[in-house]
């Protein structure tokens, strides 16, 4: 796989997306119920720029994040669990409405079972902490999609169309 310099300053520029839209969260009314931006704005960038751009991106992310100090091997685990699931369903449906409105639940919902294996706990209580998150990402991802489709048109990104 080769990758041309415009592709890394994208792929580039996408991960900083993902990081810097992490480190924002948004408060629930119980603890552990906040809620990461990153989640619709990531599924918005797998569905706007493809799997390659977005797994990439990803793994970038989740490796500032260990150099940062900002999560753990854990954190990263899940994250990627996520990431998997939202482009297996990229995969097989392509950017429809139906993968923005069901990928980032869908991940989420794998990712805190997942997490309910590692740590033993109870799933149901994960899952439910996550519902309020999992409502937002399945409202917003199809915006923060046009947004990043717009801004790529706007840009002339290879492989998008240009802009009219």
């Amino acid at each position: 796989m080769t990758f041309s310099n415009r592709d890394l300053c994208h792929i580039a520029l996408l991960c900083a997306l993902i990081t810097i839209s992490g480190a924002f969260k948004i408060p629930g009314l119980v603890p552990g119920m906040e809620f990461q931006l990153s989640a619709p704005i990531a599924v918005a960038i797998c569905g706007v720029f493809g799997i390659k751009s977005y797994l990439c991106a990803g793994i970038l992310s989740s490796l500032i994040g260990l150099i940062l100090g900002t999560q753990n091997i854990l954190n990263v685990c899940i994250a990627m669990l996520f990431r998997v699931v939202v482009a297996i369903i990229y995969f097989g449906t392509g950017p429809t409405r139906i993968f923005y409105l069901f990928s980032g639940p869908v991940g989420t919902f794998m990712a805190r079972m997942a997490l309910s294996f590692i740590i033993g706990k109870a799933a149901y209580p994960l899952v439910a902490a996550a519902v309020p998150g999992m409502i937002f990402t399945a409202c917003t991802a199809p915006f923060c999609g046009r947004v990043l489709s717009l801004a790529a048109r706007y840009v002339q990104l290879p492989g998008l169309p240009a802009k009219k």
